[in-house]
């Protein structure tokens, strides 16, 4: 039996500009998917995902492909679509096919932004290869699971899954219709609140609608996006010196750009902004908006307070180094 995790992300700067050929920082977060391999003597595969901050489910794939699930809700949520995709990848990767049980665990809500279905995608194929006694390097692994998330979702960024994958914070340079991923060193620790609303807006409406509005206003939104490219560029150099009051002071600005672009909501302003009145450095939405997740550098009890007085849901959040590690070696 071996367990693998995987952490989620955030995005420091850059969500939508990046769509534009700006830069953006991620940093991979010590919030973790976790997934259970167990290998079965048949052809059945058994996802228990129990603990997935939804609906309670377990779900069994037959050798035929069959999907039986049963939830607390009747629906199978959407991160099973990545882990049964996961499964089919790595056994054409390992070019075998074996039962196997698994049990997935999430420190952190599904469909918020925070990578956790390249989470999801990364430790499945790491777990399902690893008990069957193969070996991975993380390129290729972090292939695979970019891989899943195209198949799955019929376009995907590299970002998630890369940050899923080799942990650490990144920033991402778009060239050629790729992403171009540059490892970044911090000068200091960065304290990271988090902030949580359900999504209202899928990501691929809101890139949609801010497309529509750069194509219909381009004098106007084609500075902003150009302004959130040079504060993203400000604050790789703000990170690498160790200066999180530049960092905060960016990432305020990064917020009301954002905002501009019509993708915050208004709990989200409402958790941004009582961050910043309880304290912390600098606050922002991260990710596509449209709900889901805000962070804020602060270690401050007040702050998480204030999030949570306004109905978000708060998660504390630090660097994670490692990426996807399997916890069991034997």
């Amino acid at each position: 039996m071996i367990t693998v995790r995987a952490p989620g992300k955030v995005i420091l700067y850059g969500e939508h500009a990046v769509v534009y050929g700006e830069p953006a920082l991620a940093m991979a977060i010590n919030k973790y998917v976790y997934v259970t391999a167990k290998a079965r003597d048949d052809g059945k595969i058994n996802i228990n995902a129990r603990d997935l901050r939804l609906a309670g489910i377990s779900v069994t794939i037959l050798e035929n492909g069959e999907v039986v699930a049963r939830t607390d809700y009747g629906a199978v949520i959407s991160a099973l679509s990545y882990v049964k995709r996961a499964i089919e990848v790595a056994m054409g990767y390992i070019d075998k096919k074996v039962g196997v049980d698994l049990m997935i665990q999430s420190e952190m809500p599904v469909g918020a932004g925070l990578g956790t279905s390249a989470a999801v995608a990364v430790a499945t194929i790491l777990a399902y290869i690893k008990e069957l006694g193969y070996d991975i390097d993380k390129r290729e692994l972090a292939r695979l699971a970019w891989q899943v998330e195209k198949d799955v979702q019929g376009a995907a960024s590299p970002t998630d899954t890369t940050m899923a994958t080799f942990g650490g914070i990144m920033y991402v340079k778009p060239e050629g219709g790729n992403a171009i991923m540059e490892p970044v060193k911090p000068g200091a620790n960065i304290p990271l609140i988090i902030g949580y609303t359900p999504r209202v807006s899928t990501t691929k409406d809101l890139v949609a609608m801010v497309r529509r509005r750069y194509e219909a206003m381009r004098d106007v939104i084609e500075p902003i996006i150009r302004s959130i490219g040079i504060i993203t560029r400000k604050g790789k150099e703000a990170l690498e010196r160790g200066d999180l009051e530049l960092m905060g002071i960016l990432m305020n600005i990064n917020h009301g750009l954002l905002d501009a672009l019509g993708v915050s909501t208004r709990q989200l302003n409402e958790m941004v902004y009582a961050a910043r009145n309880a304290g912390a450095l600098g606050s922002k939405l991260t990710g596509a908006g449209g709900g889901g997740c805000m962070i804020a550098i602060s270690d401050r009890i007040e702050v998480e307070k204030a999030i949570e007085l306004i109905g978000g849901s708060v998660l504390r959040a630090g660097l994670d180094i490692e990426g996807a590690r399997v916890l069991n070696p034997g």
